[in-house]
């Protein structure tokens, strides 16, 4: 007799009735071919006093098995396992737990051959570099709770609880049009604009519709890893030209146009990721003229446009663009924080209505709600004001993280201090190597990160980016005191 008693436990405790998880306990024993097809199955009320349950909950689940097809009662036989079920081969067990968790498929698929995911669990303790985020610390959760609470609140948000349009919320797209015609210069409308979930939708919908195999994409020396894997991804080819102190070098651009043909420029032209630095206004114009002789796209990528401390704002290429050759993507996760996945892609109309057929595939429309909430926090100058009060604060961090980095490290570090943004851009002494840095900080509770990320030319140029934005001044001289300490560690 099979031995219900040691292979079936159920628990009074769980929220899942009874009789369900006797039904699911079934279910897996003729899944995993322990109860053979066929099988007769002992009766209701002799397993009731082997499982010490109420007849009635035998009785109830063995009615779902036979609903869901999985037995079959014959009329004073008893219930049998359906014989209709395909012949399952029994599995052999280590124990009578099931096995829920699968680590590899039964089947073959095409895995990605540049991208790598990493887990990462943080542990309390440690300090872990990061590459200009924002302090979560400092969102105006209660700001943003308050207009959400009253946006759901309105009978007349009923009709967007229903699917929606792949373009985003027609209100956050008319509100955005607005500020950022007015903020950044742009002259674009509700029509040229595309919500997204952040900036990176932006770049990959850019890239599957502008590359193809071999196609050729122009990215700097050094760029946004996150951006050249995404063109990687297409099969494109990346030619790369050199960044100094006024960014991108436009002549090298135009040495390359002139030889053969590129489908499209990328460019962090306010604050160059990973640098910092500021595409001058020479290059801008050259940038564009360059554009338009040559009918490339130019995606622009401004992922942190509101955070200068020395000078205004450098509008944005796309503020200048003429000819439709400028996609410009941005977004509020780096302004408000990460978690709020809005962002948007600007460009002509007739490329917006295409990434929006696009955006389709994958993503059937975004959060209605979340977006209606940003449009009101924009609209009445919430966003502003939070703009205001954590530029002051980052400020603040700015000038003590480079301070305490000169002063303490300047034997080990050199860097110019950023006019924005959230991170600088730090060289290290050729003395020593960041895996040295890495193993070592260990010891000391520091967690540098993947520092290769910052090289994908491979140029050797021994620098990383680290963000200052998101610690407090306690916490900056605590990771300076540990980068000191781990300094220390490697010259002694």
């Amino acid at each position: 007799m099979f031995p219900y008693k040691t292979s079936i436990s159920l628990d009074k405790k769980l929220k899942e009735p009874l009789y369900l998880q006797l039904s699911n306990q079934f279910i897996n024993l003729i899944r995993d071919g322990r109860l053979a097809t066929g099988t007769k199955l002992i009766g209701t009320r002799q397993l009731a006093e082997v499982l010490e349950i109420h007849r009635k909950t035998v009785v109830a689940s063995y009615e779902e098995l036979a609903l869901q097809g999985w037995v079959e009662s014959v009329p004073k036989k008893g219930t049998f396992v359906n014989t209709d079920l395909p012949v399952i081969q029994r599995q052999d067990f280590v124990d009578t737990a099931y096995e829920s968790s699968q680590v590899t498929s039964g089947f073959s698929f095409y895995a990605s051959s540049v991208l790598e995911h990493k887990l990462t669990q943080k542990k309390e303790g440690v300090m872990y570099l990061n590459d200009g985020t924002s302090d979560g610390r400092l969102t105006p959760l209660d700001e943003i709770a308050r207009t959400y609470r009253r946006i759901t609140s309105r009978k007349s948000t009923y009709h967007h609880l229903d699917y929606g349009s792949t373009y985003g919320n027609d209100t956050l797209r008319a509100v955005l049009a607005n500020y950022l015609n007015q903020s950044r210069g742009l002259k674009t409308a509700k029509e040229n604009i595309l919500i997204t979930r952040g900036s990176q939708m932006g770049m990959w919908l850019s890239s599957q519709l502008l590359l193809k195999l071999k196609d050729v994409i122009v990215v700097g020396e050094t760029n946004y890893a996150s951006a050249d894997l995404t063109f990687m991804n297409t099969g494109a080819i990346l030619k790369r030209v050199r960044v100094d102190q006024c960014g991108l070098i436009t002549d090298d651009l135009e040495r390359i146009c002139q030889k053969e043909t590129i489908r499209a420029v990328y460019v962090t032209s306010h604050h160059h990721h990973p640098t910092t630095v500021t595409l001058s206004a020479q290059r801008r114009i050259h940038l564009l003229q360059l554009s338009r002789t040559y009918n490339f796209a130019i995606i622009e990528d401004d992922y942190d446009y509101d955070f200068n401390y020395n000078h205004a704002p450098i509008l944005p290429l796309a503020s200048h663009d003429s000819g439709g050759n400028v996609i410009y993507v941005g977004s509020v996760c780096k302004t408000v924080a990460p978690v709020f996945r809005i962002g948007y892609l600007i460009a002509s109309k007739d490329f917006v209505d295409e990434a929006a057929k696009l955006r389709g595939y994958v993503d059937r429309q975004g959060d209605a709600l979340l977006e209606l909430t940003f449009a009101d926090f924009v609209k009445s100058g919430d966003l502003d004001r939070h703009i205001r009060k954590v530029m002051k604060v980052y400020q603040q961090r700015r000038d003590l993280f480079c301070k305490l980095l000169k002063d303490e490290l300047g034997d080990y570090f050199s860097f110019e201090i950023p006019k924005g943004g959230m991170a600088i851009w730090v060289t290290l002494n050729n003395k020593y190597s960041w895996k040295k840095v890495q193993e070592v900080g260990k010891e000391y509770q520091i967690a540098i990160g993947d520092y290769m990320r910052y090289d994908m030319a491979e140029t050797h140029h021994n620098a990383m980016r680290i963000g200052f934005a998101s610690y407090n001044e306690e916490e900056i001289y605590e990771l300076i005191k540990r980068l000191k300490q781990t300094m220390l560690s490697i010259t002694n």
